[in-house]
């Protein structure tokens, strides 16, 4: 979406440029416009931008499984593994992270066919697996890492180092921000930042505004968004001082990415000040919903990935266009079970599959399930075999996540693994081939959607990607 070549359309003006193109004046108006107006929580179509053709998705909703969730234990079943049960392991091993490796290790959980598609779910996710129709299981996803920082970056960016753009941050570049008064990309903490921290929702060399925002599932959502002054025209003073200092800087330094973003973010906290308490309060969801949603749960953790899921619904509504859910802190090493794995997995599905549920069904009874694509997925896998007597290692050679509502063809599995879930056989899928399938359901092909940087036209995918058609409906 450069100007450096003639297939890209050219970059749309900055709010600073078309400012400037127009005097100054203009944007004195309508900052005033912008600060003195409600918040009506309708989205503002003018803010988006035309993609490529048209899209099967509005939004996203990434709910991201912080450590690696074991597939075997999931959505692959493999009889042949839980048969030969503390038996040598019978593959090749492949270099671990910690190479305390043992016996092959059969699931804990029985595995029961859900729905007419009979997709395998195990007894971990109850409540997922009556939604079992809707989902698309993709069993053959592989890593190009086994190490946590550098496969959630790979995950988060499609580039395994620190510093590139989150794919948030790709998809407010691409399609704008439908919402006025919110951000367009926002991560949800739960309790736990993924390794590799911030920088996994970064906006890396795009302009600073599409960076995650992180909230939290709490009264108090973001810092400081009550106003400290005690009377309004004390706040306006400020603003009109902040816009005097930035037409001063612009005519000293020309128009750099950091003040604009600077300039574009403050306009939007402002703004913030009024939608995000009206975004945190839930009084009129009906108590049938949130109980529904896990608000009652007895497990403190299921009732805060139940907010998360609700707030992930009503900014859906609201019209940001990304949304990434981290998991609660479960007081152990989240789903990174190195030892442990009946109890940590337990707890961690626990904190979560009510959740999803209720999200995916709240979903489809308004009619945004069809718009919205929901994405369940960790950085990698677990290894079917043991670490020490009661764990799994990191896999990235195959695992299982799955897909939902915005294009997806629902109660369908795609790619497959060995017989004992270590190894991908059938349909491999990357990082890179998640990412352009993303962006194929959001109206973009992810060839031309890229950023001028260092030289050459950057993009998600970087050189590589396939869009997974099979898995589309």
């Amino acid at each position: 979406m450069g100007d450096h070549c003639g297939r890209f359309q050219p970059a749309p003006l900055t709010r600073r440029e078309m400012l400037v193109r127009s005097a100054n004046g203009f944007g004195g108006l309508a900052m005033l416009s912008l600060l003195a107006g409600t918040s009506t929580a309708v989205p503002t179509m003018t803010l988006s931008r035309e993609p490529h053709f048209k899209p099967r998705a509005r939004n996203i909703i990434f709910l991201y499984m912080d450590g690696g969730p074991s597939q075997v234990d999931t959505f692959d079943p493999k009889p042949r593994l839980t048969s030969e049960h503390g038996k040598p392991f019978p593959m090749k091993m492949e270099p671990t992270q910690f190479n305390n490796n043992g016996a092959s290790y059969g699931s804990p959980w029985q595995f029961q066919n859900y729905g007419r598609s009979g997709i395998p779910v195990s007894a971990l996710f109850p409540n997922v697996a009556e939604c079992a129709d809707d989902l698309c299981v993709v069993r053959s996803m592989c890593s190009n890492f086994s190490e946590h920082t550098s496969a959630n970056y790979f995950l988060h960016t499609g580039n395994g180092l620190q510093g590139r753009p989150s794919m948030g941050a790709w998809v407010g570049y691409g399609l704008g921000n439908e919402s006025r008064d919110l951000p367009g990309f926002v991560v949800i903490n739960g309790g736990l930042i993924p390794p590799g921290g911030l920088d996994n929702f970064n906006s890396g060399f795009l302009p600073a505004n599409y960076q995650g925002s992180v909230f939290k599932p709490a009264d108090h959502a973001v810092a400081n968004i009550t106003p400290t002054e005690s009377k309004p025209e004390l706040q306006q003073r400020k603003f009109n001082l902040m816009r005097e200092l930035d037409r001063g800087v612009i005519g000293r330094f020309g128009k750099l990415d950091s003040i604009e973003s600077a300039i574009a973010n403050h306009e939007l906290a402002a703004r913030m000040q009024t939608a995000v308490p009206s975004l945190m309060d839930l009084r009129g969801e009906s108590d049938a919903l949130k109980k529904a949603y896990g608000f009652e749960h007895t497990f403190k953790n299921t009732r805060t990935f139940a907010h998360q899921c609700l707030l992930a619904r009503r900014l859906v509504e609201r019209g940001v266009r990304f949304i990434e859910l981290t998991c609660p802190n479960p007081g152990h090493d989240r789903w990174d079970q190195h030892s442990g794995l009946k109890k940590g997995h337990e707890d961690n599905a626990r904190a979560v599959d009510q959740p999803i549920a209720a999200l995916l069904k709240d979903l489809k009874s308004r009619g945004l399930l069809e718009e919205t694509l929901v994405i369940f997925s960790g950085e990698f896998g677990r290894t079917p075999f043991s670490q020490g007597s009661d764990g799994r290692d990191h896999n990235p050679y195959g695992f299982s996540i799955w897909l939902a509502g915005g294009g997806i063809r629902g109660g369908t599995i795609h790619g497959a693994t060995d017989e004992y879930g270590y190894k991908v056989v059938e349909n491999r899928v990357v990082m890179h081939d998640l990412h352009a399938t993303m962006l194929h359901l959001l109206g973009f092909d992810h060839t031309k959607l890229t950023f001028r940087f260092g030289g050459r036209d950057m993009r998600l995918t970087d050189v590589h990607g396939e869009i997974v058609k099979e898995i589309l409906a």
